[in-house]
């Protein structure tokens, strides 16, 4: 185990002759190294499990203490830097990739594995077929989208997946389209960090300031909650076909 393997390193001698105050200055070490809060929670839950279970002692790995991870805010465009960033897409493939994103608040795995039969243009919803947590869920599918998915449909006329590679068989990569959402950032001169969660953010955040119940947007992100919101998911659900993605309010760059 690397982390293991960098405290016996950090003592000197072998990580099971290590003591409680080991432990503790080996953390006090990790913060002035400059670690990051995330790296620092992985070193103490490896280490947590290599005294408690390895080693089967107690009380040991309790006495590290874990650090919260800095509360930043999410990166978040405009309506109008949403519109110039998919006029400045790669292709059109890229840009009805890109405009699931925003239109419908899917991940990027989630856009890779959509297939064709995933669109339901009767209904006006998007199947997403087993997101984060496997659970299936319907996001809506908004006017311009469906006419922009068609124009790629009819472009390339993709027979499984929606978006598939440069092997037709396998579906475009999480890496491809954030490179794709990059170069268009890139080209639109937006001067933001972007990637394609960018999108997914902006999404909501719209919805948000257009008054949309929170507990919609919850259900139509597909995230899971302790709280007691939680318990209106199921209900928000059904209601996805009648809410307005904030796609259909995007105007024409300017260029």
């Amino acid at each position: 185990m690397r982390v293991v393997a960098d405290f016996a390193r950090f003592l000197g001698h072998p990580p099971d002759q290590a003591t409680p105050e080991d432990l503790r200055r080996y953390q006090l070490h990790l913060a002035s190294e400059g670690a990051s809060p995330a790296k620092m929670n992985a070193a103490v839950s490896a280490l947590r499990f290599f005294f408690k279970i390895t080693l089967a002692r107690q009380g040991y790995g309790e006495r590290l203490a874990t650090v919260r991870k800095e509360d930043r805010l999410p990166e978040v465009l405009s309506p109008d830097e949403v519109a110039l960033l998919l006029h400045c897409a790669p292709s059109l493939k890229h840009k009805a990739a890109l405009s699931v994103a925003y239109g419908g608040g899917l991940r990027v795995s989630e856009i890779t594995h959509l297939k064709v039969g995933d669109i339901d243009s009767a209904r006006m919803l998007i199947r997403v077929e087993q997101g984060k947590g496997r659970k299936d869920r319907y996001v809506m599918l908004s006017p311009d989208l469906l006419v922009l998915l068609r124009d790629w449909w009819r472009s390339a006329r993709p027979m499984g997946w929606l978006f598939p590679g440069r092997d037709p068989g396998q579906p475009i990569t999480a890496r491809q389209l954030d490179r794709a959402c990059k170069a268009a950032a890139a080209t639109a001169a937006l001067g933001k960090w972007m990637s394609m969660h960018t999108l997914r953010h902006s999404f909501a955040t719209h919805l948000l300031e257009r008054k949309t119940d929170v507990r919609v947007i919850q259900a139509l992100l597909g995230h899971k909650k302790l709280d007691t919101t939680a318990r209106y998911t199921r209900v928000a659900i059904k209601t996805p076909g009648s809410v307005e993605s904030p796609l259909s309010h995007l105007r024409p760059p300017a260029v």
